[in-house]
């Protein structure tokens, strides 16, 4: 099984960004491709306004912060939560990208090698190889190189991995 969404990714360095929000801007401009994909044409923020309206810092962005604060601004019809890998998963299968955070520090597990420390990615797609779930990313780019799509194992970053789902509530 192979599912990949045609989302479009953006660099946390692209020059649009302030040069002091770059190193930290992995979670608003996370936010900023997911709802690039759900409004096409209709988005009202930039990664800039989205760094102070969710409340990003020099360290990152908290989940916690990023679920409140997108709440506030996507209003009552939208629904901002953590989620389990399969709840994930089937939002992938219905066309929805997630969000995306490795956290090897919160998550107390400084010693051990993953894939991004700390860092905030659109979750576009999966695959399964050989029975292994294979997660696709945008890493949000580099200095000097735009987003890029990646492929990381699952069972490699499982112990730090956090899933935020942003869906349309039922009416």
């Amino acid at each position: 099984m192979n599912i990949q969404l045609p989302v479009q990714g953006y660099s946390q360095y692209d020059s649009s960004i302030q040069s002091n929000y770059q190193a930290s801007a992995c979670g608003p401009v996370t936010a900023y491709v997911l709802l690039n994909y759900l409004f096409p044409n209709a988005c009202p923020y930039q990664p800039n306004e989205l760094y102070k309206k969710l409340g990003g810092t020099r360290i990152g962005l908290f989940t916690y912060r990023f679920i409140r604060n997108l709440r506030k601004l996507l209003g009552p019809n939208w629904k901002v939560n953590k989620c389990t890998l399969q709840v994930a998963l089937e939002e992938l299968k219905i066309g929805r990208p997630v969000a995306l955070k490795f956290d090897k520090y919160f998550s107390l597990q400084c010693n051990k090698k993953f894939t991004f420390s700390y860092h905030w990615v659109p979750l576009i797609g999966y695959e399964l190889v050989d029975s292994e779930l294979v997660l696709i990313i945008h890493d949000n780019g580099g200095r000097n190189r735009p987003s890029q799509i990646r492929k990381v194992r699952y069972s490699d970053n499982a112990s730090i991995l956090t899933f935020v789902q942003i869906t349309p509530k039922e009416k």
